[in-house]
């Protein structure tokens, strides 16, 4: 019984179904563009992080670097001094030597009691 209303229904069906076909389609493909630009704004995002931390790395590694030729050249300075006066005063670079090693000794023998107890 294909009376022309249920002729009309089915057309009408069958295009409600191929509309509904096209905007899935539809969706799907705006979908995929929306992701393929969001994939690729990370990746962008990840390298742009990637390089950053390098360049921050090799600040850090610069000033390292740095730091220690300073501490060097202060230490140096230090030796330097050192040995000036210790030529200038012997006996008593010899004196404030003695003391320093007995109040290390001191300590020594102090931590080693207090551990024993």
């Amino acid at each position: 019984m294909n009376t022309p209303s249920t002729k009309s229904l089915r057309t009408s069906a069958s295009s409600y179904g191929d509309d509904a076909v096209n905007s899935a389609e539809s969706a799907l493909e705006s979908t995929r563009q929306l992701a393929s630009q969001v994939l690729e704004r990370a990746g962008e995002k990840v390298r742009d992080l990637r390089y950053g931390a390098r360049d921050l790395a090799g600040k850090g590694l610069s000033a390292a670097t740095d730091a220690t030729a300073a501490a060097q050249r202060q230490l140096s300075r230090y030796a330097d001094v050192t040995g000036r006066y210790v030529s200038e005063q012997p006996v008593k670079s010899i004196l404030i030597g003695v003391a320093a090693g007995a109040a290390i000794a001191a300590l020594v023998v102090a931590a080693r009691r207090r551990n024993r107890y």
